[in-house]
Parts: structure tokens; sequence; C-alpha cells
């Protein structure tokens, strides 16, 4: 197990950034459950990688974004990866999610940083109101990897947390850069 990663999970408020936490982590989120106000939690999970690796992940779970309220700068400088959530029932809070992602492009200036995407409650397909296609479409456009999850299918949450966990902690590729110098070749330097 190498390094713990820290991943910020954010969005507007009552979109299930604790109920996918809750559910993914201890499978024990009861569906139709009144909602509780976070102000900040810390989840730790192990996740097992796609290379087979377990690896710890911190997860900070935030205060729901709501109107004259920001999210709290200190977030964007200190994360390893981003879980943005909104509700498929909600165009504000995909609204939401989209700023928040140009945000954390700005704040973090081109650094690397994974960020996935969930749009939850799908199991109230028909009441939704972001369209599957737009919402990919967007995906793609910020490449980003998007999701639809429902916190009451546990098995909807695997694949976007074991992506996540795989690609925050992917081996360094190989420099290009020859570091061992041919023997053979003069190099303009004398070793002693």
């Amino acid at each position: 197990m190498g390094k713990s990663c820290k991943v910020v999970v954010c969005g507007l408020t009552a979109v299930g950034k604790t109920a996918v936490l809750e559910q993914l982590l201890y499978a024990n989120h009861v569906a139709g459950s009144e909602p509780m106000e976070t102000l900040e939690d810390i989840y730790i999970g192990s996740i097992e990688t796609d290379r087979g690796t377990r690896e710890q992940v911190r997860f900070y779970d935030t205060r729901g974004l709501r109107d004259g309220l920001e999210f709290p700068r200190h977030y964007y400088s200190f994360a390893d990866g981003f879980v943005l959530v909104y509700s498929i029932d909600s165009k504000e809070s995909f609204r939401r999610m989209e700023a928040l992602k140009k945000d954390i492009d700005r704040q973090r200036d081109k650094k690397e940083v994974t960020i996935v995407v969930l749009g939850n409650k799908l199991d109230r397909d028909g009441e939704r109101k972001v369209e599957h296609n737009m919402a990919q479409s967007w995906a793609k456009a910020e490449r980003v990897r998007l999701w639809e999850v429902s916190v009451v299918d546990r098995h909807s949450l695997i694949e976007p947390f074991v992506y996540l966990a795989s690609k925050m902690t992917q081996p360094q590729s190989k420099s290009t850069f020859p570091l061992s110098r041919n023997k053979n070749k003069s190099s303009g330097s004398v070793d002693s």
C-alpha cells in the first residue's frame, strides 16, 4: 500500500454525497432515510485498484453547496482527486457541479488531479432532469469520467471508485530521458 490519497467529495446540497460514501464503504445506507447536513466528515477506505493493489483513500465529505455559500478554497490545494456529485433529477445540481469543475481547473492551474463525476439517484430515472447523453458529452469535452449511479445499488458505486484509486496511484511512467551514459562514448566529462 502506497501513500494515502486525499479525495474531496463535493456538490450541491442533498445530492447524496454522504450516502454514496456510506454505501460504498460500509454498505449501510438506508434508502429513504432523512438526509443530514454535513459540515465536514472524513472517511478512510481501502480500495483495490485495477492492478490488484489495495490503496488507502481518505475521503473528505464536504458541506453541500447552496446559494451564497462558496466552496472552501483550502480543498483545492491538497486534494489528489475530486468526486463531483450531482443528482440526475436536478439541473441546478449539474450546473453547480460544472462550476466546481471550472473552479478546480482554475485553482489547480493545470496541475494533474483526478476527477470523477457521479450522476446520483439513477433509481429516480423517471424524474430525470439531466439527460444522460448531454452529461456524457459534457464529461467528454471536459476530459473527465462520468458514471450514473444509485446508492440503492451498491455495485454501481464500485467501478468509479476503483477507477479513481487506480488513476491516482498509477506508477510514474518511465522517463524517455537517458539517465545512464554509454561507457564507450566520450561524454566530455571525466569520472574519477
